[in-house]
């Protein structure tokens, strides 16, 4: 059984720490060998991907620190308990499964008699099945005409991963005569959202998917009872126009207002759930039950990787650890999520959420106040847009950022023009190579002004193309960083109790349950 320590009691952080600034990757990029260590210092992922960290601040001494670090926190044992059932969420007390969604990668996980393999595969199945009759018009509306629009209606990870993957797979859907259905996404409880979105579909032949745990979260009942109203005085029947993503516990589970339930449970958390039934049922509707499952064999096949005891050879890993190194050795508070995919442009977003939110922490996984800095702040936008907004900071600003950059040889649609010899996928990828040397060398001006000081150190994914089992691969990849990265701090990264306060009092506001400053707040608004 792993030993779960802070990391300043580590003998190998110690070692770590005294190779604070050990690398100049100005110098190290720079010549022949620059060209050698971008060949060198690159590892396969997963559905074609690979990880290159040739612009990273390390070498052959900070990795094997790196790898003696991974040895003493113990990462891959603490990932085999994970995967084989360990209650690893200490502060709810539960098991953390989503990876058992795609693959199961270690013993059978059996809770209550119920094989937990099992349970999820049912559900995808049930969401296929779901998805292909809609698809086949066997599931109709009143007038027994074909649904033509999926809407989720979701908060948090409800939304944001199922969104972003939406979008990341919508062109490549088209290209490959996979598209099915749009998909639109209700999330805000501002009520401009929910109506904007409804007054941009087709009441009669748009689906609702509400997806709520518990049953019971505000926002999202909040905005069901808003599309409720909108078809209700359309003409419409809403339990002929409305599923459920729910808990089997919950209000939704077994209600007639619903065509049907697919069910998740309390192992998946929600900014880890795309791959349950919260992203399945939508991605299934939208692009056919086929390409999820394309998504979920990415996702699976790096996570076996994850698996791999030897650092060189674990991306996931590598990059968490290389993470620990920015963050707690060169004491840099930021990371930059930089996608040259225009599919990709909310990504960033749902790995802000995925990562803040685990990861945000300043007591350990036994409720102890930590001794160090633990996850950074993340955010990030696609290129080339950034280029022209943030990236001056990170060029030139006092604050060195980490950047994750993220690129495809190859478009989705394949739709391309060749002005002055190259192409605009050329063009983007020809943007994101200068950036990283950019990035890394700077320039030299006498007006300082013009002067790039470079050591900004980062990294790149590279794939073909950004197809469902590279975005699989892709996401759970981040996953896994995030979760190893949890492991190095000693927390736990699978709760979220810093959302749960605002909550409790915007609950007293509404009931008008207040005093002093929340009081004149609650005045000022007119609530």
């Amino acid at each position: 059984m792993a030993t779960w320590k802070n990391l300043d009691t580590l003998a190998s952080f110690d070692k770590l720490c005294s190779l604070k600034n050990h690398v100049d990757i100005a110098a190290a990029l720079s010549g022949e060998e620059g060209g050698k260590r971008v060949a060198d210092y690159s590892t396969p992922m997963a559905a074609g991907l690979s990880y290159n960290y040739a612009a990273k601040e390390v070498d052959e001494t900070v990795l094997s620190a790196l790898a003696k670090l991974a040895d003493e926190a113990q990462l891959i044992d603490k990932f085999q308990e994970l995967y084989n059932g360990a209650v690893i969420n200490t502060g709810e007390n539960r098991m953390v499964l989503h990876h058992l969604a795609r693959k199961q990668l270690g013993n059978p996980v059996v809770v209550d008699g119920v094989d937990k393999r099992e349970f999820y595969v049912a559900q995808q199945k049930k969401a296929a099945d779901f998805a292909n009759k809609v698809h086949a018009g066997e599931i109709t509306n009143e007038a027994g005409e074909k649904f033509t629009t999926v809407v989720q209606i979701g908060i948090g990870g409800s939304d944001l991963g199922p969104r972003a993957l939406y979008i990341a797979l919508e062109n490549w859907a088209k290209a490959n005569n996979t598209f099915k259905m749009e998909a639109k996404f209700i999330s805000n409880v501002d009520p401009d959202d929910a109506a904007a979105v409804l007054a941009s579909v087709d009441l009669a032949h748009s689906l609702f998917i509400v997806v709520s745990k518990s049953g019971t979260t505000l926002e999202t009942l909040t905005n069901e009872a808003f599309v409720k109203d909108a078809l209700t005085k359309a003409g419409l029947n809403p339990s002929k126009h409305m599923l459920a993503v729910t808990s089997e516990t919950s209000p939704l589970a077994k209600s007639e207002d619903y065509l049907t339930a697919i069910f998740m449970d309390d192992y998946i958390g929600g900014r880890y759930s795309s791959v349950s039934g919260v992203g399945g049922a939508i991605l299934s509707l939208a692009f056919g039950p086929e390409v999820f499952a394309q998504l979920l064999e990415g996702a699976a096949a790096e996570d076996q990787l994850a698996t791999n005891r030897d650092l060189m050879k674990n991306p996931d890993m590598l990059d968490a650890l290389i993470g620990i190194y920015e963050r707690n050795v060169q004491g840099y508070p930021s990371t930059a999520v930089l996608p040259y995919s225009q599919a990709l442009s909310r990504f960033p977003a749902h790995l802000q959420q995925c990562d803040m939110e685990s990861n945000g922490k300043t007591v350990n996984r036994f409720g102890e106040p930590v001794n160090y800095v633990t996850g950074p702040v993340i955010f990030g936008e696609p290129g080339t847009n950034g280029q022209h907004s943030f990236y001056q900071l990170l060029h030139q600003g006092s604050d060195i950022v980490p950047l994750q950059f993220i690129g495809f040889k190859n478009s989705q649609l394949g739709v391309d023009v060749d002005i002055e010899n190259s192409t605009s996928q050329q063009k983007l990828c020809a943007n994101v190579a200068a950036q990283i040397v950019a990035f890394a060398c700077g320039k030299e001006d006498e007006n300082l002004n013009k002067n790039f000081k470079g050591k900004r150190p980062s990294s790149i994914i590279i794939g073909q193309q950004l197809t469902p089992a590279s975005l699989g691969a892709l996401l759970a990849h981040f996953e896994n960083k995030i979760m190893f990265q949890g492991f190095v701090w000693n927390l736990n990264s699978f709760d979220q109790e810093g959302v749960q306060l605002g909550k409790v009092l915007a609950k007293r506001v509404l009931a008008h349950n207040t005093d002093g400053a929340l009081k004149v707040f609650s005045d000022l608004l007119n609530i």
